[in-house]
């Protein structure tokens, strides 16, 4: 059962009052066809109300979104799913009130997108309703904000790159996270500092392993971690420089493997495929503190009274829903860059790719930004969609369509191949 041009809606935009789902109503509203059929979805119809006019300020002409109010029951969410062929959703905790939207889309063949990083939640979305989504033809893509687009899509377009020009695969793709200027939301810290009241620490460890995301076995390292990156998290590249750890790395690796698997593995990416994230740092000893600091972090949120007094510090940071203003975020800059190595084991000296990813005006703005893009593809490229069938996908799955949508949309992803190594 494939979603049908006949539903009363294109997307659904689910938790369109909070902060990342209002700046997506927002690009929504300012960027998207004028004649797109939407509608804004929550809890509270006067809320929600009041963003509507809102939008209206932003574009009048526009055919305005419906209201649509709801619980969050079972019954109510897949009604909700019956009537559009897309939900959009950025309602979150997403482990404590998400899993019955990706249910019901799943069940009624209604595409589905969302911008998680719990990848233990998105570890058991794809062992509750991979199947059952893949045969109503329900594309459901997890992760496709901050975590893990960037990254997933830096890792496709360089083994993608690699394999058209050398005819090879990709034996390692490492990225950094270069720059990154922000603040979290109140969503975001809820989700960090609540989910370990959610799950446990086998099902994160089960959830985390290498490759568990992957539907096919992964390949086994070809190269070991330096040691001075296991015991110090610090790691030195020519073109990328000090590197340290990633508090996003986790959840993106586990993407761009579950990739790596949905590609068919050694076809594209390559049988010998590792990918591998880090932050960029200013010097070693920077690099050494942060990673000591997230690694003494992990350990005091185990205790759970030291957990509760950050849940109430964050909470009286910013409350779920709310963030900085958009004007406070206009300038800030996210940038990532990656190199990749071609699996040339008979060259002394493999080629190398690079590439950048590159954006300005705030991560959740982009967040946002990313959701809308990612239905438009959904919505416009039916050859796509058709040979995509169903199932709980990845970004990169869209493939070039989405990177030429979010390039249209201001957002700088650029690779080439690196000149010969003598």
């Amino acid at each position: 059962m494939a979603p049908t041009k006949s539903r009363q809606y294109d997307l659904v935009l689910l938790g369109a009052t909070g902060y990342t789902g209002k700046l997506c109503a927002e690009h929504i509203t300012n960027s998207l066809p004028t004649n797109l059929k939407w509608a804004v979805s929550g809890r509270s119809h006067e809320r929600l109300s009041a963003i509507v006019e809102e939008l209206r300020s932003h574009d009048s002409d526009r055919i305005q979104p419906t209201i649509e109010a709801i619980t969050l029951s079972l019954d109510d969410l897949r009604s909700l799913a019956r009537k559009t062929r897309i939900v959009l959703n950025t309602v979150g905790p997403y482990y404590k009130y998400s899993s019955p939207v990706v249910q019901a889309c799943a069940e009624n063949g209604t595409h589905y997108l969302d911008v998680t990083g719990e990848t233990p939640w998105v570890y058991e979305m794809i062992e509750k309703h991979h199947d059952t989504a893949k045969a109503s033809g329900a594309i459901i893509i997890p992760e496709i904000g901050l975590e893990s687009a960037p990254s997933d899509l830096l890792a496709w377009s360089l083994a993608t790159l690699i394999r058209e020009k050398l005819s090879v695969g990709t034996k390692e793709v490492i990225t950094s996270v270069h720059t990154i200027d922000s603040q979290p939301s109140g969503g975001t810290l809820a989700t960090a500092t609540g989910i370990l009241d959610h799950y446990s620490l086998s099902e994160f460890a089960k959830a985390s392993a290498p490759w568990a995301l992957s539907p096919i076995p992964g390949p086994k390292p070809s190269k070991t971690v330096p040691l001075a990156t296991k015991l110090f998290g610090i790691r030195k590249l020519k073109h990328l420089g000090v590197l340290t750890t990633s508090l996003t790395a986790g959840p993106n690796v586990a993407i761009v493997q579950r990739s790596w698997g949905l590609s068919g593995g050694p076809k594209l990416y390559g049988p010998n495929f590792q990918y591998n994230e880090y932050m960029r740092v200013k010097n070693t000893l920077a690099g050494f503190i942060i990673h000591a600091a997230i690694c003494l972090g992990f350990i005091a949120m185990m205790i759970p009274p030291v957990r509760w007094m950050v849940q109430w510090a964050a909470h009286n940071i910013y409350a779920p829903g709310q963030g900085a203003s958009k004007h406070n975020t206009a300038k800030d800059t996210l940038e990532f860059r990656a190199i990749a190595e071609a699996d040339q084991a008979d060259v002394p000296n493999p080629q190398m790719a690079m590439a950048r990813f590159r954006h300005v005006g705030g991560i959740y703005y982009m967040t946002g930004l990313f959701l809308a893009e990612a239905a438009m593809v959904l919505l416009s490229d039916d050859d796509l969609t058709e040979s995509l069938g169903g199932g709980l996908l990845t970004p990169a799955m869209l493939g070039q369509p989405f990177v030429d949508r979010l390039r249209n949309a201001g957002v700088t992803l650029e690779c080439r191949i690196m000149p010969e190594q003598q």
